[in-house]
């Protein structure tokens, strides 16, 4: 199992372009499938910098917007290649930028539309959040706005 005594607190970030599609990237740590940028919480970050923190990170995308979509349980599953617990905070957020810069975490990237999305090998826990965003009604909600 695990020697960790608590959850490790992480955020994701659903981040979308000017045109609507939303950034995934592979990555070898969820077995080669898609998933969104994000990663753990330090001691003493605040939530949102360490979201902000995390993207630059992997992708060098700065993001603006930032909006909550929901947290996730991962409780010691094999998406992960390590076998943690894991608390999710997912957020909806844009970028400006298109091009993005990966570090060693991911292999590529793509900005995708929703529509799209289905037929991409996309890790569950990134699906969900998809599903949860859209099922909550998607720009109209998180950026009104636009509409």
């Amino acid at each position: 199992m695990t020697k960790d005594k608590f959850p490790e607190p992480t955020v994701g970030a659903l981040i979308f372009n000017p045109q609507g599609q939303l950034f995934l990237m592979k990555s070898h740590k969820f077995h080669g499938k898609y998933v969104v940028p994000g990663g753990h919480i330090e001691l003493g970050e605040r939530i949102e910098d360490a979201l902000l923190r995390e993207v630059k990170e992997e992708t060098d995308l700065d993001v603006h917007d930032v909006q909550f979509l929901a947290y996730q349980d991962f409780i010691f599953d094999d998406a992960f290649w390590k076998r943690k617990h894991f608390i999710f905070l997912d957020f909806v957020c844009r970028s400006n930028t298109l091009e993005a810069k990966l570090n060693h975490e991911a292999e590529e990237y793509r900005w995708v539309s929703l529509d799209k999305v289905e037929k991409l090998p996309v890790e569950p826990y990134t699906l969900n959040a998809i599903h949860t965003y859209i099922e909550n009604g998607g720009d109209a909600h998180y950026f009104p706005e636009t509409e």
